[in-house]
């Protein structure tokens, strides 16, 4: 009886030992299952390339927004077209030292028949140039052309020391010179010869004598 229990006994340790996995077995279930969690993983990661999306979409860059203040409308054309003539630096010498202004002068018109001569001081550029237009503006005349832009006689006038004379010249083009020349222009003045007699190189005084010269002007 004793024999017979003791194979029993190593029997039953036998088949418990078959029942255990052994190590090896264990290792190699952890060695295969490890890669592919690992591969799981690396897919549900997003990839941050360079211009990529963060939320795993396409690679395309995101576009630009557009810009604020953008140069989407056009821009609205002046009714007067602007030339300054001259611009100078006034220095006044005061009791606490010196104190500077400026002073521009300034050719305004349409090139129809319109044109003006205005003068603005003030101690800063803008300011100067936006008094002189509105000065121009208060004293702006209509030249009487034809059709084809032309005067209908020639004249001569003398302001302070400036002496003009223009005469017609079909055919010839705009002959003149200086502040002369910036006045007919913007007048929209064609073909005509205009002289300067005197020896003044005050651009101020040309350009208002050539607006006075305009004003004699008469339809005939």
């Amino acid at each position: 009886m004793s024999e017979q229990k003791k194979q029993e006994a190593t029997m039953e340790v036998e088949t418990a030992n078959n029942a255990v996995p052994t190590p090896d077995t264990d290792t190699k279930t952890v060695s295969t299952d490890a890669p592919a969690a690992d591969e799981s993983k690396q897919s549900a990661r997003p990839q941050r390339g360079r211009g990529g999306n963060r939320s795993g979409g396409d690679n395309q860059r995101n576009p630009r927004r557009p810009r604020r203040g953008g140069r989407g409308g056009e821009r609205v054309r002046q009714e007067f077209d602007q030339k300054i003539v001259s611009i100078r630096r006034v220095t006044r010498v005061m009791a606490g030292g010196r104190r500077f202004s400026f002073s521009v002068s300034m050719v305004i018109g349409d090139k129809k028949g319109r044109v003006g001569v205005g003068i603005g001081k003030a101690g800063d550029t803008q300011l100067a140039i936006e008094k002189s237009v509105r000065n121009a503006k208060k004293n702006m005349i209509t030249v009487p052309l034809n059709k084809d832009g032309h005067i209908p006689h020639d004249v001569h006038t003398k302001i302070s020391s400036s002496e003009v004379m223009i005469i017609p010249a079909p055919g010839r083009g705009l002959v003149a010179g200086s502040s002369v020349r910036t006045v007919l222009e913007l007048a929209g003045v064609k073909d005509v010869t205009a002289k300067i007699f005197s020896r003044s190189k005050n651009k101020l005084n040309n350009a208002r004598a050539t607006v006075e010269a305009l004003k004699q002007l008469k339809n005939e």
